[in-house]
């Protein structure tokens, strides 16, 4: 069988190592860091317009005495079959060739049919514009848009670092590496508790990962068919 253009595409994913994770958030802070996420400070997340890429969940293991706090960082899962895609009336998010749910903030009207339609809650609207005080908005990164209000933002697994990777590789006559891109939670987190690379690859660490026994998807029973992958923790 002839091999199609878009099967030689990298298709991106993530893999979470449970065990690791100390629900640090240094995650969450190089997220807002790297995407220009805006703070919306604790009035806003008081009324439910808090926002961040990337969240650290909190869930309990055991029974009581013997109750242990465990965590969970939850992102945009880059769904194969992504509920928020079908519902988007301007084609504002669809699903690109190299397997990320992609946001365009252009085409985006605000509708919130997508959030609506996400069961993860990791899409977010902006109410109000973007506000940075002197000298804070020296800090912005230049390669990354700030979101203006009405529209919704997502976790896009840093795709400015996808495109510095892959424009790197061309330009030595190369293909993409295993290890060339690493998104900045990546990069951040201390204990090495995530892996991003081309799940396409057998030989990359995330294509080996995600085929571990501890190996699950977030409410994989909805069949959205995640990329990111969790390994579970060990007995």
């Amino acid at each position: 069988m002839q091999e199609t253009p878009e099967a030689k595409k990298p298709q991106w994913a993530m893999v979470i190592d449970l065990d690791r994770c100390t629900g640090c958030e240094a995650c969450v802070v190089a997220c807002h860091a790297e995407n220009n996420v805006r703070i919306a400070g604790e009035e806003e997340a008081a009324r439910g317009r808090s926002v961040n890429w990337i969240r650290v969940e909190r869930y309990l293991e055991g029974e009581y005495p013997d109750v242990k706090v465990r965590f969970m960082p939850v992102m945009c899962q880059h769904c194969e079959e992504a509920p928020c895609e079908p519902v988007c009336p301007v084609y504002a998010t669809y699903h690109s060739d190299e397997g990320l749910n992609a946001q365009v903030y252009n085409r985006c009207v605000g509708t919130r049919y997508c959030a609506n339609n996400c069961p993860y809650t990791v899409r977010f609207f902006n109410f109000f514009p973007a506000q940075w005080p002197e000298p804070l908005w020296k800090a912005l990164n230049p390669e990354v848009s700030v979101r203006s209000r009405g529209v919704m933002e997502k976790c896009t697994f840093c795709i400015q670092r996808i495109r510095k990777g892959e424009e790197k590789a061309k330009d030595e006559g190369r293909d993409v590496r295993d290890g060339d891109v690493n998104p900045a939670c990546v990069q951040s987190c201390p204990t090495r508790a995530m892996s991003f690379g081309n799940i396409a690859d057998p030989a990359s660490e995330v294509s080996r990962l995600s085929k571990s026994g501890r190996a699950s998807r977030l409410m994989e029973e909805l069949g959205t068919k995640p990329k990111v992958i969790y390994l579970n923790r060990g007995e």
